[in-house]
């Protein structure tokens, strides 16, 4: 059964690409590296209850798994390549697994990703996705190189899928025919990763991390890595209008702070390059906010309106 829920997998996600000499089938993929191209890989693990929600489709854990992967190549300005997955089921389950594997397909085929291999095995419900890309040699952006005197900008909207979770997990009755509801909750279930962004940013961001266990906490890790401090202006924060209509402004506010799972891109780009840096993504369609400015004293600052959050963003062993 094992190696029928393997061939379901490749049957569905089957993508070609030159790179790969050898993928699914065999005890280890044959991959080639591009010449003056480095090796961006990334992995994620995703598991029931904690990651998504019990119940959850299983079309949308599976492209949600590659989602947040991608979005961490996004943020190194890494062009997709290859995946693997690692696949833990109680029990065989093939209408699961087509459903996994279609989620995951979809978003594959939309930036040429090729699943090469992968496991499965039988356990707690969860799946485990390692991404590989490529960077032109020293043009990978990282969490390091943020500046004083840079701006701060954000990518997309905040807070959202901190809304869809709240309404998942009952703090607000769950109308399937709102459009504001279901647009929270397809933004905590099918997130989008920047990749396009990321690769407009490289040579014209200075510092870049993808905001996945929310602003503050994300933030913190690119100021330490920097050595350098940001002042957040909170009432530059990008809120959707589907989150203040369900949630008021200032849950919104904070969920956007401290809410995690956005997938957006926060990076810091030096004062005469954002004309650049706004045109580049206009160019792929993406908006980008300007939240704040880095700073000499190192931490993370808020300015505006509302006190600072008792909660900074996801930490899987608080305490």
């Amino acid at each position: 059964m094992e190696f029928r829920l393997i061939d379901r997998i490749r049957e569905r996600t089957a993508q070609a690409r030159e790179d790969v000499r050898l993928g699914i089938g065999d005890d280890a993929a044959l991959l080639v590296v591009p010449p003056g191209q480095e090796l961006a890989v990334a992995i994620d693990t995703l598991v029931e209850g904690v990651h998504f929600p019990v119940g959850t489709a299983p079309a949308d854990i599976g492209w949600k798994a590659l989602a947040v992967n991608l979005s961490d190549l996004a943020a190194m300005g890494a062009a997709p390549a290859w995946a693997l997955l690692a696949l833990t089921l109680p029990h065989a389950d093939p209408a699961r697994v087509d459903g996994l594997a279609e989620g995951f397909a979809q978003l594959a085929r939309e930036h040429g990703v090729a699943l090469v291999g992968g496991d499965t095995t039988r356990g707690p419900f969860c799946l485990s996705v390692a991404v590989h890309g490529f960077v032109p040699q020293g043009q990978a952006l990282t969490r390091a190189g943020a500046c004083v005197g840079d701006a701060v900008f954000v990518t997309g909207t905040l807070g959202d899928a901190a809304g869809g979770l709240r309404l998942v997990q009952g703090e607000r009755p769950f109308d399937p025919a709102d459009d504001a509801h279901r647009s929270l909750r397809a933004r905590l279930d099918r997130p989008v990763p920047r990749v396009r962004a990321g690769l407009a940013l490289r040579g014209l961001a200075h510092a870049c991390i993808d905001v996945s266990d929310g602003l503050l906490a994300d933030l913190g890790h690119l100021c330490a890595a920097s050595g350098v401090g940001v002042e957040v202006d909170c009432g530059a924060l990008p809120l959707s209008a589907a989150l203040c209509a369900v949630f008021g402004e200032a849950d919104a506010r904070e969920f956007a702070l401290s809410g995690g799972d956005d997938y957006e891109l926060c990076f810091t780009v030096p004062p005469a390059r954002i004309a650049a840096v706004q045109a580049a993504l206009a160019d792929h369609g993406c908006r980008a906010t300007r939240i704040g400015r880095v700073v000499e004293e190192q931490g993370v600052s808020l300015a505006g309106i509302g006190p600072v959050p008792h909660r900074r963003g996801w930490d899987h062993f608080p305490g």
